[in-house]
């Protein structure tokens, strides 16, 4: 990994917010990777500032820029990366630094959550080996001692039975087993900032939530700040104080929960909560998908990289790049040339509906009818050429 740092001068974050009490500090962080078609533009301009005990969701599509950002932070993308800007823990730059110096840092003060925890866990040792290694790294601990610690991290995470599954390989673990055991390691020297790269992956519903719940244990019992990266916003309005919406590799809309869930300035941002269901909504809310893909981020065209799924694209979108900028305070921000006419609005105002969703139910023959079926309003006997069950 190439990096080159430039610390700002400047005492607020793009954010808007003082960077006098950052815990965590990043600042314009840019990752390139070299490939034979060019240099993909992961990442461009990321900064945020990340204070004692905060939670910062971090939101955005697939390819969006959200994992790279947190393993340039933690220092764990492969050498051929191409990264800038700064990444400031306390007073103490990270961004440069040698292998033996980041693992100084790693474990036990910055700590990282991944979403696979498979491929995070060794199959050949035990999940107490595992835990009471990550102890012994950085404490001076006997064996036993580390192990016994392990079982209370286990317990502390909700694994049944701990002092017997702590003997127990990764494999005989469930997925949500083998997540908690994840978040267990990330919490076992106490760091003062954790970053979960969408930890909730692959899990069933009610599994998520037990997750989320140790998440919220695991904080209260280290104290520690979170950056969790998701691309589901629910999981962020019960977990986060502030948001970062990520688009094309750039943050595109920053504030706090109910400043981006209920005063969004970005077109972008209105798109994802219009795809999000709600139980708060009526019968006849439908979902606004966004129509389109993300750009290619080898050779980004000018102009806004959202303006080609906009509704409200206008000629400037398409050679001038939008900055953030304040709008409804100064801590909310967003890269929108009319973020001013987005007040008010709601998904629906700017996105279409499917075109699923505009069949009639008249028109919809017995395509409908089998569809009430499924939803239980009606018998299979009640609809022509329904099978017996």
């Amino acid at each position: 990994m190439t990096a080159s740092t430039g610390v700002s001068t400047s005492r607020n974050n793009s954010d808007g917010r003082s960077n006098d009490d950052a815990l965590l500090l990043v600042d314009n962080l840019s990752v390139g990777f070299p490939t034979e078609d060019g240099v993909v533009h992961a990442v461009r301009g990321v900064s945020y500032t990340l204070r004692p005990r905060e939670v910062l969701g971090i939101v955005g599509e697939s390819g969006s820029g959200k994992s790279v950002t947190s393993m340039a932070v933690m220092g764990l993308l492969p050498k051929s990366a191409q990264v800038s800007g700064s990444v400031r823990f306390r007073n103490d730059e990270l961004l440069g630094l040698s292998e033996s110096a980041l693992a100084k840092f790693r474990g036990e003060h910055l700590a990282m959550i991944f979403q696979d925890p498979m491929s995070s866990l060794n199959p050949v040792y035990t999940v107490g080996w595992q835990i009471a290694e990550a102890l012994r790294a950085h404490h001076d601990m006997s064996k036993d001692a580390a192990m016994t610690r392990a079982v209370e991290l286990l317990t502390t995470v909700g694994i049944p039975r701990a002092k017997e599954r702590a003997n127990n390989y990764p494999h005989e673990f469930s997925g949500g087993m083998r997540q908690r055991a994840v978040i267990a390691i990330a919490m076992a020297n106490d760091p003062d900032v954790i970053i979960a790269d969408e930890p909730t992956t692959a899990l069933d519903v009610t599994v998520q939530a037990q997750v989320l719940d140790t998440l919220t244990t695991a904080r209260h019992e280290t104290g520690a700040a979170m950056v969790l990266i998701t691309h589901d916003l629910g999981v962020v309005a019960g977990q986060a104080d502030r948001v970062l919406v990520m688009y094309a590799g750039k943050p595109v809309e920053i504030g706090s929960v109910d400043d981006i869930f209920y005063t969004p300035r970005m077109p972008y941002t209105l798109g994802l909560l219009g795809s999000l269901p709600r139980l708060d909504a009526g019968d006849a809310e439908r979902l606004t998908p966004i129509v389109g893909s993300p750009p290619s981020l080898i050779n980004l065209p000018p102009g806004c990289p959202f303006a080609p799924r906009c509704p409200i694209r206008q000629p400037i979108c398409d050679v001038e790049e939008p900055e953030l900028r304040p709008t409804t305070s100064a801590t909310h921000v967003a890269a929108c040339h009319f973020s001013e006419q987005l007040e008010g609005k709601s998904p629906a105002d700017l996105f279409q509906t499917s075109v699923a969703d505009d069949v009639l139910p008249e028109d919809a023959g017995e395509s409908e009818q089998q569809d009430r079926v499924v939803r239980g309003e009606e018998t299979a006997e009640q609809v022509p050429g329904g099978g017996q069950s």
